[in-house]
């Protein structure tokens, strides 16, 4: 059956969760997969009839992660989750993990209101502050290889950013800046467009990074007496926002899934020393 790529706007209304465990509960995952109810299945792990990487399991609250965990229950395996690849509008507000020990909303809530059941977690980081482009999936490999520095995806961002950087400034955030004692890597970085009429102007400025680390394009500015006032991921790889507003989900289509795997290996080769 052919699967509808756009859901329905999820309006980003900030809700708490307490959970703070990776995983799924063992008796929600037996229960979705058809196995038994929620009740017979914790009836099932307390009877030591259920199995985890090859090791009863009887205290309930266990959890696990099917799409990596090998679950039995009397010995047959519980079936694997289908894959899927989902591409999210975050809006700003949330954090980009499963859980948050500070108790903030997280992207995963935004799944659960809408409706899209399943243990999903995000592709990388789109921070708190920020909006824009992440992809969640259920497919451990697909995700481990976007991540991989190897492959250099790029990620581009709109910075809004507090005054006018010059030639100069653009130059040194284009070769690198030293950040926690490592120069980052070779980025592109364009104005794209000023605004006047202020106190101070502002500039919009496209970053198109190929490394992934914390809070990087704000640091980035800030370090070159630009301060980041608002910030969009606006493509990764191929794939840009197109319709999707912010709180909104889709599938990505299976011609974009195989773009962001076909990236090719980024790191400089080396010649083979002569004999």
């Amino acid at each position: 059956m052919k699967r509808v790529r756009q859901v329905t706007q999820v309006r980003p209304v900030p809700k708490k969760t307490s959970s703070t465990e990776a995983g799924v509960r063992l008796q929600k995952l037996i229960s979705e997969a058809g196995v038994a109810s929620r009740r017979a299945a914790e009836q099932l792990i307390v009877d030591g009839r259920v199995m985890v990487n090859g090791k009863a399991v009887r205290e309930l609250g266990t959890r696990a992660d099917p799409a990596t965990d090998d679950i039995r229950v009397d010995g047959r395996r519980l079936p694997r989750p289908e894959r899927r690849y989902l591409l999210m509008y975050k809006p700003r507000g949330y954090v980009s993990t499963r859980s948050d020990p500070e108790q903030r909303p997280t992207v995963i809530e935004l799944l659960e209101r809408a409706r899209i059941r399943g243990y999903f977690y995000p592709v990388g980081r789109l921070d708190y502050d920020s909006d824009g482009l992440l992809i969640l999936t259920n497919d451990g490999s697909f995700a481990e290889r976007l991540m991989h520095p190897r492959y250099g995806l790029d990620r581009t961002y709109e910075a809004r950013v507090r005054g006018v950087p010059d030639a100069k400034t653009l130059d040194r955030l284009r070769k690198g800046i030293p950040l926690d004692g490592e120069r980052t890597q070779p980025a592109d970085v364009n104005i794209v467009h000023v605004k006047e009429g202020q106190s101070t102007p502002q500039a919009i400025v496209e970053v198109v990074l190929r490394e992934g680390r914390n809070r990087q394009v704000r640091r980035m500015f800030e370090a070159v007496g630009h301060p980041v006032l608002r910030l969009t991921r606006v493509r990764i790889g191929s794939i840009g926002i197109g319709i999707l507003k912010p709180g909104e989900i889709r599938d990505l289509a299976p011609r974009e899934i195989a773009s962001l795997v076909k990236t090719k290996d980024a790191r400089p080769k080396t010649k083979a020393r002569a004999r």
